[in-house]
């Protein structure tokens, strides 16, 4: 990804939780704050009630690929924290898909928002 790190502190997790703006579907919960720098930094949970570390991580590599192919149209400058809820299991990667960038748009991190 060009333009993104990956979030990795649990302090920064935490913060956005209690900090950040959240937006939610029946499949996934998005939460993001402005960072203050030119870069995004993402961040994927997937609990154990989703399922066993397979099936977990055949969703953070579904949803981190559709972020990749799609990061052109997200605004810069933020902490994104994507949870998974347990329905995503079933889901299909279109129905992933549409939910993220629903999601995105609802907190106003595409480009077409604000810009």
């Amino acid at each position: 990804m060009k333009f993104t790190e990956s979030l990795t502190s649990n302090r920064d997790f935490k913060r956005l939780y209690a900090r950040g703006k959240s937006a939610a579907s029946p499949l996934l919960v998005a939460y993001c704050r402005k960072n203050g720098t030119e870069r995004n930094r993402l961040g994927l949970t997937v609990g154990t009630k989703v399922g066993k570390a397979v099936h977990r991580n055949g969703i953070r590599r579904r949803l981190r690929e559709i972020y990749r192919l799609g990061e052109e149209r997200v605004r810069r400058g933020f902490d994104i924290v994507v949870v998974a809820r347990v329905r995503c299991r079933h889901a299909a990667y279109r129905e992933l898909e549409e939910e993220l960038w629903r999601l995105f748009s609802v907190l106003g991190l595409t480009r077409g928002d604000d810009e």
